[in-house]
């Protein structure tokens, strides 16, 4: 019997947590441009956004977010920051925007990870020992088994793999950023290498052109040197 009110209680939680929503996704704002995404709230539920940019297509690594409510008053707004997190709790039901601008930017295009997490106001009930209902077994007897406990595990291992999976996801990103950053940096490096390259080799040249013309005799640069000697003289 204990086995049974067990089993039953954790495919209680699994149905919850399939009810619930999470999502991770990669995306390119175009310079000058903004794009948002929706997401249906109802009122008492909170949503968890946080992102991260990890490229900015040779230009800073910062970008700008909007949250609006399904009003379109605006709940969250940051202004060119590389990485963030908000929690807003819905008021009212309806599509909420969360927007990212990148109308500051006239050239880079940025890559921004981020990750949108909803939690269920009807979590708590789910939980309520209320709402369990065991046919043919005494209500003293499940409190005898002691199902907080059992609640209070479950809730500890769904806790701990969000995070682990969370983590893992932020790492993923983190990793990501830091290897475009590694490229941009031996772009830019590459790049102020030939130009210097190309600087050193005509000015060898212009020093090997006026180095020669100095000794002919015939070039303007010779006449215009002896002249010069003549007036110090």
């Amino acid at each position: 019997m204990t086995s049974k009110i067990i089993f039953l209680y954790f495919v209680v939680q699994l149905i919850h947590l399939a009810s619930s929503f999470e999502k991770e996704f990669t995306v390119s704002i175009d310079p000058s441009k903004e794009d948002c995404f929706y997401h249906t709230l109802k009122a008492g539920e909170s949503a968890e956004i946080e992102y991260q940019v990890i490229s900015g297509g040779h230009g800073e690594l910062d970008i700008s977010l909007n949250i609006l409510d399904p009003i379109g008053r605006i709940i969250v707004a940051d202004f060119k920051k590389s990485e963030n997190s908000h929690k807003i709790d819905a008021k009212e039901n309806g599509d909420y925007r969360f927007c990212f601008d990148n109308k500051f930017s006239s050239i880079s295009t940025k890559t921004v990870f981020f990750e949108l997490i909803v939690d269920n106001s009807e979590e708590d009930k789910w939980g309520s020992d209320e709402n369990y209902n065991f046919d043919g077994i005494e209500p003293d007897e499940i409190y005898n088994l002691k199902i907080e406990d059992v609640q209070e595990l479950v809730n500890n291992v769904r806790d701990h793999l969000n995070k682990v999976r969370h983590l893992q996801d932020m790492i993923k990103s983190t990793e990501a950023r830091d290897r475009n950053v590694a490229e941009e940096t031996f772009f830019k490096v590459n790049t102020y290498s030939m130009l210097t390259l190309v600087v050193m080799i005509l000015v060898c040249l212009v020093q090997l052109v006026m180095v020669k013309s100095l000794f002919d005799e015939k070039s303007k640069i010779h006449h215009i040197w002896s002249y010069i000697e003549k007036i110090l003289h």
